[in-house]
């Protein structure tokens, strides 16, 4: 593989607008054009932010507080007051993105999982101990393996609302663009449905691209064909698996 192997080709990026750069830097430093469309906006959660901070108040009654995004961190941590906050509690997070940003804030991550999703937090996590309670900050709509996983293994689980993400409105322009792309990049299953509400499946480019088996999921019950899922779910994985597909000799999953 040469030095840009994406050159010449054209990616859409649907993350939402303040986390976009990361990723469109990635694909520009492997020769892509990335067009930015965002899916999705992040936005406040529906009490304000109030569960958020009573959360943040008594966090000494909880023996773990789990992170499952980075937008719950940059939600949550502000909240306890100036760093290095201290925090008596273990930390658990999906992700070496979440981890990364947590360790940004000077916050110890004592669990993460080698897979970056609940199903693998679920299988590491440790039995019930000392105060047997979980604090889950987490997007307003998320699915319920991890929390109902963790009450089932014996936890008592209390979940809050760190943020909601929105659809975005897409001009004309924007889904032409897209619709004469060569690939898309999803990081969400929630991107994934918005994207789809706002273009419609005509302005998905050929090859379809998910940073893990979630999103992947999300993509293929929407209909769409996958292509290419990294195995280890970074955003800087997907953009190497991409780059690796659309140098020819992979199939479509599933």
């Amino acid at each position: 593989m040469n030095d840009q192997p994406l050159r010449g080709r054209t990616v859409v990026v649907t993350r939402a607008e303040a986390q976009a750069p990361a990723l469109v830097d990635l694909l520009h430093g492997l020769g892509a054009n990335a067009v930015q469309m965002p899916a999705i906006r992040v936005v406040d959660p529906t009490d304000g932010g109030e569960g958020l901070r009573a959360a943040a108040d008594r966090l000494s009654d909880y023996d773990w507080v789990v992170f499952t995004s980075v937008n719950a961190v940059e939600r949550f941590v502000p909240l306890l007051g100036p760093p290095p906050a201290t925090v008596t509690a273990r930390i658990a997070a999906i992700g070496a993105s979440t981890a990364g940003a947590l360790a940004s804030a000077g916050l110890g991550v004592d669990l993460v999982p080698d897979r970056f999703v609940a199903e693998s937090l679920l299988e590491v996590f440790p039995p019930p101990s000392g105060r047997r309670r979980v604090l889950l900050a987490r997007a307003a709509v998320a699915r319920e393996v991890l929390p109902e996983g963790l009450r089932a293994a014996g936890w008592e689980v209390d979940v809050v609302e760190a943020y909601g993400t929105e659809r975005t409105r897409l001009s004309p322009e924007s889904v032409a663009a897209a619709a004469g792309a060569d690939a898309i990049a999803f990081t969400s299953a929630s991107s994934v449905g918005s994207y789809l509400e706002a273009a419609g499946t005509d302005a998905v480019p050929p090859v379809v691209a998910c940073i893990g088996p979630v999103t992947a999921a999300a993509a293929t019950e929407r209909g769409l064909e996958v292509h290419v899922v990294p195995e280890v779910h970074t955003m800087a994985a997907l953009v190497e698996a991409l780059a690796a597909h659309l140098g020819g000799g992979a199939k479509p999953l599933g």
